[in-house]
């Protein structure tokens, strides 16, 4: 072989060590990563589980999107979102999602916020409604986008059924359902004529009904929708950054 090959052949080394080296390098990023976003959900669902008071055994689901390593130097998390089933949450009882943008890894800097929400199943529902004082409602079910109630009015004596589609919603923090329509005899009609047919007694059944559920969750969450999806009814909270390090936030709200 002649001298004019020695340069390839050395140029060829030295390609497949660099080739080598950037394979090492990427293993040990790789292997940084894994071990970065694990820190990091471990972390998240113990400090879940400690702030809300969940058994130790709850499940927790926590997920960082992209690469969590270029996010940890610079001190922010983009987006965590949290999940969890069957959790307790003030009067509500269902599966939790949380969503926050923008979370310090470290020091008193606030969040940029968030989102949560809660999904009830019709059951679920059924013992939210009955916190409800005087609730006219003897079935609750849930038929997109309302929820539907039975109950019975008695007018002179006799008992007549009668059924309500009330459309759920959030009002300054309150649950809210808002009668949409009536079933009277197996006739959809509006307030003003169940009103006309039955009296005065249909008084509670044709306004809005609230409930107000602040004073039983922190403050720096805020019902802002309640809709009906599919079988269930998902109720959703916008999350003050500040929650996370601002204990007047993590105490119980207040109904006004």
């Amino acid at each position: 072989m002649t001298d004019a090959t020695h340069p390839r052949r050395r140029t060829g080394r030295m390609i497949a060590i660099v080739v080598i080296v950037l394979v090492v390098i990427a293993g040990v990023l790789v292997a940084a990563e894994v071990i970065a976003r694990s820190a990091v959900a471990n972390t998240v669902r113990s400090l879940v589980v400690q702030q809300v008071g969940l058994p130790a055994d709850q499940q927790v689901d926590v997920a960082v999107p992209g690469i969590v390593l270029p996010q940890l130097v610079k001190g922010r998390l983009d987006q965590v979102a949290v999940s969890a089933p069957d959790v307790v949450l003030g009067p509500l009882n269902g599966d939790v999602r949380v969503d926050l943008q923008d979370v310090p890894v470290a020091g008193d800097a606030p969040a940029a916020g968030g989102s949560a929400s809660v999904r009830l199943a019709p059951d679920q529902l059924r013992a939210l409604l009955a916190q409800i004082p005087d609730f006219p409602a003897d079935t609750v079910d849930t038929a997109a986008p309302d929820v539907t109630l039975s109950t019975e009015f008695s007018v002179f004596g006799i008992s007549i059924p009668v059924g309500i589609s009330a459309t759920p919603g959030a009002a300054d923090g309150d649950l809210t359902l808002t009668p949409t329509a009536f079933d009277l005899g197996g006739n959809r009609v509006d307030a003003d004529t169940l009103r006309g047919q039955l009296g005065g007694v249909t008084d509670r059944a044709v306004q809005t009904w609230r409930l107000c559920i602040a004073d039983r969750l922190p403050a720096g969450l805020t019902l802002d929708g309640v809709s009906v999806q599919g079988e269930d009814v998902v109720a959703t909270f916008a999350i003050d950054g500040r929650l996370l390090n601002d204990p007047a936030l993590q105490q119980n709200g207040t109904c006004g």
